[in-house]
């Protein structure tokens, strides 16, 4: 039996029994009973029950306060009571595989969108310096700044871990911790291998031989080098939020702060390293072996491939099973040929950026398309793949179709590589024959302009400006706020959520509901609206919107979950005089309309107009501030969230 089970079943009993209950209806934070005889109801006895807030009695109503998982017990109380089952919220519908994926993806790589967009530019620029002849790659000024913008790429499964355990719901510390783990020195592949004798070779004969180095107890690990990889630390992450889920069921309250993260960590990461960073690499290897035995048929199909299928799996992290073939031709050939049709990739993606940035008339994706087509000139993809393209879903299409035309091109051609080093435009260099011909060089150039001319084409044949014009919902933005409160000491972030509501600002110890003015449901403040129109105050997901509409919650991108609730015991209405302009699990953009209510309608029916804006998760914060103005306007700064 689930504890939502238990709850339901003890919150039935309490109230009278299922034959003291007319009729059930929740909201987003409470049930509302309507009750025969609400004196049988043991007042008391559910305040103290664990998962109920408070106990109220309002409109009619005999009101339990869940809280954030008022559907939960909703949905295990309903059949007690010979309910219906509850009716699906708007939006929620079973969503595509193929939008969920999209949306994981997007949810984990937009919060650091900006900045690697930033570092690929920096590692760009440093590269041209030193090709240009400013410095050399030995100086130090080479090695800091290359530092500055590889740091985050080779990191990576750090911040990964932080934006991966956000999404599926683990402390993010924890997730940080999983990702400094798997970066951790002693336990990569190129550490082992130069330090120690493999033990012995598993798989050996076969395409998976993999030379072990240590054991886990008595189990082999299968070493890999997991700094710069994608696919192993989210995986770890969801594994790990699945655990945490586990343990908090039975470990007593007492020791929870600790013995949790320490139960989660010692059963996630065994099981990555033995289990899901194998995988990875052997899905690469039987990739790379697949390709090469293609190419040994069709040098062009096989090219055509390479560039069709690359920005998948550089989405996967599998596109460093590449990484060991492309060493291995260019030390033993002198160059490489089965790897370098992705080369068209880089220009493939840039040019389709170029064209949105082109068409697009939201300032917010000109902003972000600027900076992630320079980063892809240079050679960085991945800010452009997960923060537009991919998105967007179409032009990623695009993009994959061209830089499979510019790598059919490239393998027609026998294109090499003949010097590993330099990305994007920073390759050509290597690209020179031994004996100074430019013959090779020029299929490159051809190739880069091939794929781009087909990029531009495909776009502007396929790609329409309404798709341009949808992107406040599927675009990621990753221009944070200037945020500050004065006298906020500077080792403190401040979170600044605007205001969704033109109106007057009211303390929380004002409003007249015992569970909001207490902030038993959160910290924050209200607002009586002096118009009937809602802003979204912060970048991120309409995870909740009721089907009554009269209450709506977001978790903004760096995770703080916002609820309005628009007036008192409005739920009463059904939606009447509601007017959403975006759905359920719709990503929004600060300032975007969210919603639309008849203001003078809920005054003549007699309903408080006080909107609390609270924060349903301020536990996870050092302290919720409120501003001290007594009026604000849409996207004026109403609270602001202190986070260490």
């Amino acid at each position: 039996m689930t504890v939502y089970e238990t709850l339901a079943k003890e919150i039935l009993n309490y109230v009278g029994g299922k034959d003291n209950v007319n009729s059930l209806t929740h909201c987003i934070t409470r049930l509302r009973f309507k009750l025969k005889e609400e004196s049988i109801a043991q007042d008391e006895a559910l305040k103290n029950l664990e998962g109920v807030v408070t106990v109220m009695k309002s409109a009619g109503q005999y009101q339990v306060v869940i809280g954030n998982q008022v559907q939960d017990v909703y949905e295990q109380l309903a059949p007690l009571l010979h309910a219906e089952q509850p009716q699906t919220v708007q939006g929620a519908e079973k969503e595509k595989l193929l939008d969920r994926f999209v949306d994981i993806i997007s949810g984990i790589f937009q919060p650091i969108l900006g900045i690697m967009a930033a570092c690929g530019m920096i590692k760009g620029l440093n590269m041209l310096f030193m090709t240009l002849g400013l410095y050399a790659e030995t100086s130090g000024g080479y090695m800091i700044i290359n530092a500055i913008g590889d740091a985050l790429f080779t990191f990576l499964p750090l911040f990964l871990g932080y934006t991966s355990a956000r999404k599926f719901g683990l402390k993010p510390m924890v997730g940080l911790v999983i990702g400094g783990i798997m970066c951790y020195p002693g336990i990569q592949s190129s550490a082992l291998s130069g330090s120690l004798k493999p033990l012995y070779t598993m798989f050996e004969g076969t395409m998976f031989a993999s030379p072990v180095y240590i054991d886990f107890f008595g189990i082999p690990v299968i070493s890999m080098d997991y700094t710069s990889t994608v696919i192993p630390v989210i995986f770890i992450v969801y594994f790990a939020s699945k655990c945490e889920k586990l343990f908090s069921k039975f470990v007593p309250d007492l020791v929870k702060f600790f013995f949790v993260p320490m139960l989660t960590l010692l059963v996630a990461l065994p099981i990555g390293f033995l289990l899901i960073g194998p995988v990875a690499t052997f899905g690469s290897k039987i990739i790379a072996e697949t390709i090469i035995s293609i190419r040994n048929v069709s040098p062009m199909l096989a090219g055509g491939l390479v560039g069709l299928t690359w920005q998948i799996l550089v989405i996967f992290g599998l596109h460093w099973g590449f990484i060991p073939v492309y060493i291995n031709n260019i030390v033993t050939n002198g160059y490489d040929n089965v790897m370098m049709p992705f080369f068209a990739c880089t220009f493939a993606t840039s040019a389709v950026i170029l064209v949105i940035m082109l068409k697009t008339r939201d300032r917010k994706m000109k902003e972000l398309c600027l900076p992630n087509f320079i980063s892809g000139i240079f050679g960085v993809t991945e800010p452009g793949i997960y923060g537009i393209l991919l998105p967007l879903k179409k032009p990623f299409i695009i993009s994959c179709i061209a830089g499979g035309i510019g790598g059919a091109f490239y393998g027609f051609c026998n294109f090499r590589k003949f010097s590993m080093g330099g990305m994007g435009i920073f390759e050509f260099p290597a690209m020179m024959e031994p004996d100074g011909s430019w013959g090779n060089l020029l299929v490159a150039v051809s190739g880069v302009l091939l794929t781009m001319i087909a990029a531009v084409i495909l776009m502007l044949l396929f790609y329409r400006e309404k798709e341009a014009g949808q992107s406040d919902k599927t675009m990621l933005d990753t221009k944070e706020h200037e945020k500050s409160v004065e006298d906020t000491p500077a080792l403190l972030e401040d979170i600044a959520i605007c205001s969704p509501l033109k109106g007057d600002v009211l303390e929380l110890a004002q409003v007249e509901d015992a569970a909001f003015s207490a902030g038993i449901l959160g910290k924050g403040c209200a607002i009586v609206p002096a118009e009937g129109e809602v802003y979204a105050p912060v970048d991120g997901v309409l995870t909740t919107l009721f089907p009554t509409k009269h209450a709506l919650g977001i978790t903004s991108d760096d995770g703080v979950e916002v609820l309005i609730h628009i007036g008192l015991n409005t739920v009463q209405l059904n939606g009447e005089g509601f007017t959403a302009h975006v759905q359920q699990g719709e990503r929004v953009s600060r300032g975007q309309h969210l919603l639309s209510f008849d203001l003078a309608e809920l005054k003549d029916k007699g309903y408080c107009l006080q909107t609390p804006v609270i924060i349903t998760n301020t536990n996870d914060y050092l302290e919720i501030l409120s501003t001290m103005q007594k009026e604000v306007m849409p996207d004026d700064v109403l609270l602001h969230v202190m986070n260490s």
